[in-house]
């Protein structure tokens, strides 16, 4: 049974929460500054690739300040899990717009990026979980 002590738990969700961070920040200039680029291929709206793009900066500094915690607040932890599986939603419910016809390539650029965004918002539950209850203890 592999289990870590409340310290590694806290210190390993602060290194999850930066990742998710970091990922936000190359996803967002990613898709704000190559969305005219992208769009081509993805056969998605380059106003829909750029603002989303967009909306990931902010989530970036949210997640960074959270992860720079000491120990991290389990409401903001919370809101960046919650906004995770929103955004992995709203990214799968784009493909099935009957505005939108993505390209084979489109359709397997958004399922991946969701598929990663849900694996670290289960990360960062699962953590969060870990760390709580060791508070508790």
């Amino acid at each position: 049974d592999w289990t870590m002590s409340a310290p590694s738990t806290v210190n390993f969700l602060k290194t999850v929460l930066i990742v998710d961070a970091l990922t936000c920040l190359g996803f967002g200039l990613l898709l704000t500054t190559g969305s005219e680029f992208l769009a081509g291929w993805l056969g998605l709206p380059v106003a829909l690739l750029f603002y989303a793009g967009l909306i990931l900066f902010p989530c970036a500094a949210l997640m960074i300040i959270t992860g720079r915690q000491k120990l991290p607040n389990a409401g903001l932890v919370w809101l960046i899990i919650v906004g995770n599986f929103v955004w992995a939603v709203a990214n799968i419910g784009i493909l099935v717009l009957p505005s939108i016809a993505p390209t084979m390539l489109g359709y397997a650029f958004v399922i991946a990026q969701a598929i990663a965004v849900c694996g670290l918002a289960v990360f960062e539950y699962r953590l969060l979980g870990d760390a709580r209850r060791f508070a508790t203890a």
